[in-house]
């Protein structure tokens, strides 16, 4: 099993959640974040006065899935995500040792 984080722009959500259902998976899990990568933020201009906004919003999204489906995964959510502009985020792959439903025990790949 593969744990998939995705840290996209908010505005790109329902698109990669749709890339994601059509492939035939559904559990996912979004958490609101902020942070900043290469653009490391921008300025703004507020009431005359200028100021730094280094953390934006993201979000990011996370998936467990078998091994099998890793690669299908990592396509939608980069396909749907993508803008061509700076800061788009970016996608991360690591192993799951072990998944466990509470409600019924089940584990591994019956889990998720």
């Amino acid at each position: 099993m593969k744990k998939i984080e995705a840290i996209i722009k908010p505005f790109k959500l329902d698109e990669v959640k749709e890339a994601l259902h059509d492939i035939g998976l559904q559990g996912m899990t979004v958490i609101e974040a902020k942070g900043f990568g290469r653009q490391k933020g921008h300025t703004e201009l507020y009431r005359g006065a200028e100021y730094v906004v280094d953390f934006l919003p993201k979000v990011k999204v996370e998936l467990v899935v078998e091994d099998g489906q890793v690669e299908r995964a990592v396509e939608a959510i980069q396909s749907a995500a993508q803008t061509g502009r700076i800061g788009d985020g970016k996608i991360f792959v690591s192993s799951v040792e072990e998944a466990i439903r509470i409600r019924t025990g089940e584990t591994g790949a019956e889990a998720i």
